[in-house]
């Protein structure tokens, strides 16, 4: 078959396959979580082997050494993944849980029932562990899944989809419950964003670029986020410790990801007193500041920033500062430049702490804490998918209970509309 048609077969499966893994027992889908773990595990030489592919690719193609670690799979990696499972198994399984219920006058009982999503297409880069992520969550929630990986980690992503499809079969599911796009052409993207009839959403995981083209591409609704410009507001009232804290954490632990700070909003009141503290402990952790003109004047030796730092999101060892006169310059910055994705207040005022937590349009909005909590591990949620910063249907991290809808349940007893 050509690309089209291939695709098409693919998603056509998926659709079919959702309906038996949707009806599946918690018992059986865990049981099919517990086996994929172990045969990672237990085929480490075999996954390493076809990693080791990708990598003498990405070397002969000369990818960057960070997109070089973020294709390595190590036996590390492969005992996170198995652990990420295992995690997963252990969640409760959100798939027919009643959120709510109430009776009508007439005496219908009402309900409110959880069920799967149906199919998802993921569309991601580089990381092969994404593969694993991707199908345990959708196994449990109860959602066939079409896994479209990068084109540099496709040998990695063949040998796990093919360990998947065993483990599936094992447990006596579909194998077509998950599967992966067999080819790397590009083409193969747009063929499986128009397959409106069988797929129900579209996961896109990526850079900037990789989102743009789907969501313009698609027929099919899409779960994005565009980028990450994470703000950390230190207000008049906060501890500078435990801001300089925040802020180290925020920007140096991971710089590369997308809930690291971007821009440091600091109150004029304790401006003087703070950026020093904070800038030395910046500067040693190798971080460039780059500030506005009432930052310089207390950092003389800081790079001036320009308009283009604001909307920023630098991933890298980069940050923008900027002194604002109260908490609603702080607030109407975020509002004019944020991405909806993750702020940070750092203050003592419960007063100043609520109205920030109300009025910040943001996925994950935080007081006294760093911005690399937003994540669905660290939120108690297990693994999660991807952060939405779109608001239908999801906002925020995405577990298993994002990867699934309700539909109303109605139990009478001869009741008839009149």
């Amino acid at each position: 078959m050509d690309i089209e048609s291939t695709i098409r077969q693919t998603a056509k499966s998926a659709a079919k396959a959702a309906s038996v893994l949707g009806a599946a027992s918690s018992a059986v889908k865990n049981q099919a979580l517990l086996i994929l773990a172990e045969k990672l595990v237990s085929q480490s030489d075999r996954i390493r082997e076809g990693n080791e592919k990708d990598l003498a690719a990405a070397r002969e193609n000369g990818l960057s050494s960070a997109m070089i670690d973020r294709l390595t799979v190590t036996d590390a990696t492969i005992a996170s993944m198995a652990e990420g499972l295992r995690e997963v198994a252990a969640l409760q399984d959100p798939v027919g849980a009643v959120d709510s219920s109430w009776i009508r006058p007439n005496g219908l009982e009402v309900s409110r029932m959880r069920i799967p999503l149906g199919v998802i297409g993921i569309i991601y880069e580089s990381r092969p562990n994404v593969t694993i992520d991707a199908a345990g969550l959708c196994i449990k929630s109860g959602n066939a899944v079409i896994l479209r990986g990068g084109s540099e980690a496709i040998f990695s992503n063949q040998v796990l989809a093919a360990i998947v499809s065993e483990a599936m079969s094992e447990a006596g599911l579909p194998e077509s419950s998950v599967s992966l796009v067999p080819t790397t052409d590009r083409q193969a993207i747009k063929y499986l964003l128009a397959c409106e009839e069988y797929i129900d959403l579209i996961i896109p995981r990526g850079g900037e670029g990789l989102i743009r083209f789907v969501v313009e591409n698609s027929k099919i609704p899409v779960l994005k986020h565009y980028k990450g410009v994470c703000h950390v507001y230190v207000d008049r009232s906060a501890d500078m410790n435990m801001a300089a804290d925040i802020c180290v954490n925020s920007k140096a632990q991971r710089p590369g990801v997308c809930n690291a700070m971007e821009t440091m909003l600091v109150h004029e009141a304790i401006a003087a007193d703070f950026l020093p503290v904070v800038e030395k402990r910046l500067r040693a952790a190798g971080v460039e500041i780059r500030g506005c003109e009432k930052t310089r004047r207390i950092l003389p030796d800081v790079a001036p920033a320009s308009e283009a730092d604001w909307p920023a999101e630098y991933l890298d060892l980069i940050l923008a500062v900027k002194v604002v006169e109260d908490m609603d310059a702080a607030m109407n910055h975020i509002a004019k430049y944020g991405s909806k994705h993750t702020e940070t207040i750092v203050t003592s005022s419960y007063e100043r702490a609520r109205r920030f937590l109300r009025e910040v349009d943001s996925s994950v909005v935080l007081v006294n804490a760093s911005t690399r909590f937003n994540d669905g591990g660290q939120l108690g949620l297990g693994a999660e998918m991807g952060i939405s910063t779109s608001k239908l249907h999801a906002f925020g991290p995405m577990g298993i209970r994002e990867l699934t809808t309700t539909k109303f349940v109605v139990y009478g007893n001869g009741q008839v509309r009149t």
